[in-house]
């Protein structure tokens, strides 16, 4: 079964607060707006994600599992757009398994502080507990369309 920590009410009224704040570009960090496609209402749907660098790319790590934005995501072919300041479209591409740990780890070094718990491992962890909880935790490369 694919993992999703569905985010309580908190949780979401602080992730809409954030959004809202990173969109206008005043979240400092590589955190922003995510919007896309719904893929049931066709709706734009939003939000609050923080992008991590990593050899020069920079990434999205889904910390709850396969949530909304990851299904919603996948069903809208990777296509959305990144609101920091700015909007970016962007095309969001999921990584193999095997190549998620070393940015599930930056990730959780950048975040852990309000992400850890999803993770349920130290941000110093060996690279192999990394290596065994990222089936469970969809990465994404982000290119920004120009």
């Amino acid at each position: 079964m694919t993992m999703y920590h569905k985010p309580s009410g908190l949780v979401k009224a602080m992730n809409s607060l954030v959004g809202r704040l990173a969109s206008w570009g005043l979240i400092p960090g590589g955190t922003a707006l995510l919007q896309v496609k719904g893929r049931r209402s066709g709706q734009t749907r939003s939000t609050a994600v923080t992008w991590v660098e990593h050899d020069g790319q920079r990434y999205l790590v889904a910390p709850r599992g396969n949530t909304e934005w990851v299904r919603n995501v996948k069903a809208a072919g990777g296509e959305a757009v990144l609101k920091h300041g700015k909007s970016d479209a962007v095309r969001l591409e999921e990584l193999p398994v095997e190549q998620r740990a070393p940015l599930i780890q930056a990730y959780l070094k950048k975040t852990a502080r309000v992400t850890k718990r999803e993770f349920g491992i130290e941000p110093d962890a060996p690279i192999e507990e990394f290596q065994r909880i990222a089936p469970d935790h969809p990465v994404f490369r982000i290119t920004t369309i120009s």
